[in-house]
Formats: structure tokens, C-alpha cells, sequence
């Protein structure tokens, strides 16, 4: 791998800017946006002698669109690197059809033997024809250890001889939920971490390559070492805002980390993440009415308000902002409440499914909706079966805007693709097929889109941190599948070159 550039002086020339009509040229020196001039708008003696002197390079950029560089506000990188690696179930619509792709994928060996069990992921039950079982994936598996990821990370299916390589208990139906669904996917971690390094850098070049400039890390793991060291393996493709679980709260204050704090240039302390409930797609997200079938399942509240009420006093004690995991319509009414009696903001990731009343909270409260546009176009038939009347208020963008919240979009990859150009278009179009767009209503513009992908940032300025997207198309004139696969020519993060395809 390259050596990353270092920071240097940089003259991006006729770049068109959004609500500028003529192009502009952008002077970039220690990282920073120095000047912004022509397009109409006044020159100053600085920026004069600035062209006239040395720079350490000039780029013509021939028109081309500059946005501010976009943000995934919340995947999970590692599972995301190793997923980049594993066996790929998530077109299988059946137990038996996920059964014949491990099958084939374990008579040919298309899996890696270092990895230990065969690992597949992505598989959707929730609308499936047919039960999972242990005896189904054993008689694929023909004898093999096989671990089955779902898509949405909360849920394993294992065959009989990777619940006893694992030292776990299973059913029939050889599924484990939630927590104890995640050991089983922390314990797949457990790979050598120059191997996962390695595929992350690589995965880190590739989201360059669309435009990402940062990234939030909900990884639960103790992130802060992973990316110390991932930085010194030579990781330096976008900045990194990493998230603390409740339980490393007091690892984190011992450590004298707050949110905000930074560890170096590009690493920097998050959150506090607390997840309350599970996924719609594993049926365990906490809402308001039953799910179908005459049962009085209702989903899972994983964390009870008295507890997350004392994380949250907690975690503001010690200067981390909390985010809290809420899916269902009645978890996120819990953290709001909590939110509400604290009287401090925050966070909410997902916040999928939303009460009426409830709408109008989180602009009132502070507390930003961290959302993942993909999801409802994965979702969309599991909410219509499973949500079934309640549709018109899952994600409920639109609404949140107008009630007043602030947005930040990501993918929650690799729930999603790490791909700030299908979240947008999902958000503007919420559709990504030839059926009419689901809740039209909900739909918010590609500025509003843009702006919950870059931090609130509308406009590319002198003082701003260089952090750059340099686009071939015009994302506001882009149809649907144009803006969903919109071309990124650059990348620069911090003054340099992170993707270069001018």
C-alpha cells in the first residue's frame, strides 16, 4: 500500500460549487480551505498572492462539482471488513434455498480455510416460506462447522457442530437472538488483527472512492486500541468518531475519554452507545402493538428504563453523549422519556418506527435521529407484514425534518452498504425498483439529503477543514439510479488526495 500523502498546498481550479452560478477556485494549505474565490464574489489581496506563489499542486477540475465530504454516521467497520471476506446468503428467499449455498459453497471450498467455521451472512427470515433447523444446515454442511450472520447482526444460525465448536446451546432451529447472538459473532472476530487490518484499509480506500471522508464506528468492542492500531498499520482514508459501550464506561473515564476528545488527527471519541431493543427483521424491536400471528409478542426491551436512565446520568457525569439504539416505536418512546427526564440531548440510532406523538420530541429534546435510509428499501415488506397499518410512520423522515430534528444519515453497514449514494437516493426516492415509491410522503430533497451526510454542512468555505467530495455529475439534476451510482472523481480528506480519478 502508498504511502498517504502528506498535507500539503493544494489549487483546485474551476469547480462549481452548489448555489454558485460561475466556477470557482478553492485554495487549500495545512489541511484547511484558505481561500474560496471567483464565481462572482470579491477577490482578496491574499488569495491573489496566494496564486501567485508556489503551490505544492494545481488541479483543473473542468467544472466538476465540490460538495463537503460525506459521513457514514454509523456502521460497524469491523464485522463490515470481515463480511468482505464471507460467504454471501442474502439472495436465498428460503431455510432451503440458504441451505443450498452453503451446501455449494462447501462442496467447492469457496470459503476461507483460515477462518475456521464456514461464515455466510445477510439472510432475511423474517418472510420466509420456511423454518431454519439444525438438521437442514447440517445436511448442507456435511459435517463443516457452519455460522449463518443475519443481515441485520441479530441473529446466528448454526449447525450442530458450530454450536458445540462455540460451547452454546441451540434449539431445533439452530437460531440464537441478540446478546447471545453477538458472542458468537465477537468470538468470529477473533481472527489475527494484521489479516483484519488489512481488509479493513482496504474496505476504508474503497468507501474513499465514494466520497467518504468519515465514519462513525459502533463496533462493540473496546474501538479505541483497534484504531490506534489500525492507524499505525497505516489506515488513513477517512476520520474515525468511535463508540463506547456501557461496559467499558469506566475504561473510557479511567482513560480520560469524553466525546469529542481526540486521540490523534483523525481518530476522535463518540459515543455512548446503549442498545434497548432489537431488530424488526429478528422480530425483537420493543414497539407498541403485538406482532402478527395471534401471539402477544410484542419484541424485546433489552435495557430497562431505570437502567438506561442511570447509564445516561452516568455517561453525562463523565463527559461521553449517549446514543441509544431504539427500533420500535415503544423503545424509542423510552429513551425519549429518558431523554425528557434527564433534560439533556443525544442521540437515537434507527428510530424506525415512530408514534405520532412522539414526532415532535426530538427536535424538542435535542436529540438527533441517527437514521439509516437503506434499510427501508430492505425493509419493505418485512414493515409491511410485521407493521402492517403502522407503515405510514416508519422512517418517517420527512416528519422528522418538518417536527424539527436534526438528521444524520448512514448505512449501518455491513447491514447496508457503506455508500453515502444509496443512503441519499434511498432518502430522496425511497425506492430503488420499478414499484411506486413507499410513503412518497416521507421523501426529504437531495440538500437536506446531503446536509444529513455531511454533518449539517451545506457549503464549501474558507476555514472549513479540507475534507472534499469532487463529483462528475450533479447530484440535484441526477435521476434515481444516477444519484444511487454517482461517480465520485476525488476524495480529499485533510488537504489530500484520498481517491484521485481525474
Amino acid at each position: 500500500m502508498a504511502e498517504p500523502e502528506t498535507k500539503s498546498s493544494l489549487l483546485l481550479r474551476s469547480a462549481r460549487l452548489p448555489g454558485i452560478d460561475e466556477p470557482v477556485d478553492i485554495l487549500i494549505a495545512d489541511g484547511r480551505i484558505t481561500e474560496v474565490s471567483g464565481g462572482g464574489m470579491p477577490t482578496s489581496a491574499s488569495a491573489t498572492a496566494a496564486r501567485r506563489a508556489e503551490v505544492g499542486e494545481s488541479v483543473d477540475l473542468e467544472g466538476r462539482w465540490v460538495i463537503p465530504g460525506l459521513w457514514d454516521e454509523h456502521v460497524h467497520f469491523t464485522q463490515l471488513a470481515l463480511m468482505s471476506r464471507r460467504l454471501d446468503v442474502s439472495p436465498a428467499e428460503s431455510a432451503a434455498e440458504t441451505a443450498r449455498i452453503v451446501g455449494a459453497a462447501v462442496v467447492a471450498e469457496e470459503f476461507d480455510a483460515y477462518s475456521g467455521p464456514v461464515v455466510g451472512y445477510g439472510f432475511r427470515d423474517a418472510l420466509w416460506p420456511d423454518e431454519p433447523s439444525v438438521q437442514l444446515l447440517d445436511e448442507s454442511a456435511r459435517g463443516a462447522s457452519v455460522v449463518l450472520v443475519s443481515a441485520d447482526l441479530h441473529c446466528v444460525w448454526l449447525s450442530s457442530r458450530a454450536a458445540t465448536d462455540f460451547g452454546v446451546d441451540v434449539d431445533s432451529s439452530g437460531l440464537l437472538r441478540e446478546d447471545e447472538a453477538f458472542e458468537v459473532e465477537r468470538a468470529l472476530q477473533m481472527l489475527p488483527d494484521v489479516l483484519v487490518d488489512s481488509w479493513a484499509i482496504a474496505v476504508g480506500e474503497r468507501a474513499a472512492s465514494r466520497g467518504v471522508t468519515g465514519f462513525v464506528d459502533l463496533e462493540m468492542t473496546w474501538n479505541r486500541d483497534t484504531w490506534i492500531r489500525r492507524r499505525a498499520a497505516g489506515f488513513a482514508s477517512q476520520r474515525v468518531r468511535f463508540g463506547v459501550y456501557p461496559a467499558d464506561i469506566d475504561r473510557a473515564f479511567a482513560a480520560e475519554m469524553r466525546t469529542g476528545s481526540r486521540v490523534d488527527d483523525l481518530l476522535e471519541v463518540g459515543h455512548l452507545k446503549v442498545l434497548i431493543d432489537g431488530s424488526l427483521n429478528t422480530r425483537t424491536a420493543f414497539c407498541v402493538d403485538p406482532y402478527p400471528g395471534g401471539s402477544d409478542e410484542y419484541g424485546w426491551l433489552t435495557v430497562q428504563p431505570e437502567e438506561l436512565e442511570a447509564l445516561l446520568v452516568k455517561a453525562r457525569a463523565g463527559g461521553l453523549v449517549p446514543t441509544v439504539h431504539a427500533i420500535g416505536d415503544h423503545a424509542v418512546r423510552v429513551a425519549l422519556d429518558v431523554f425528557e427526564r434527564l433534560g439533556t440531548g443525544g442521540r437515537m440510532e434507527h428510530a424506525q418506527l415512530i408514534s405520532d406523538v412522539d414526532l415532535p420530541r426530538f427536535g424538542a429534546l435535542g436529540v438527533v435521529a441517527s437514521v439509516q435510509p437503506a434499510h427501508l428499501l430492505d425493509d419493505r415488506e418485512v414493515a409491511d407484514h410485521h407493521w402492517a397499518g403502522r407503515t405510514g410512520r416508519a422512517f418517517p423522515l420527512r416528519s422528522l425534518i418538518d417536527s424539527g430534528a436534526t438528521l444524520a444519515l448512514g448505512s449501518d453497514a455491513p447491514v447496508a452498504p457503506l455508500d453515502p449514494w444509496v443512503t441519499i437516493a434511498a432518502a430522496v426516492h425511497r425506492r430503488d425498483d420499478e414499484r411506486e415509491p413507499w410513503h412518497p410522503e416521507q421523501t426529504i430533497t437531495v440538500t437536506e439529503a446531503l446536509a444529513a451526510s455531511a454533518g449539517g454542512r451545506t457549503t464549501v468555505e474558507a476555514g472549513d477543514a479540507a475534507d472534499l467530495a469532487v463529483l462528475d455529475a450533479d447530484p440535484w439534476a441526477a435521476s434515481e439510479r444516477e444519484l444511487r451510482e454517482l461517480p465520485v472523481a476525488a476524495t480529499i480528506l485533510d488537504g489530500r488526495f484520498t481517491h484521485r480519478a481525474l
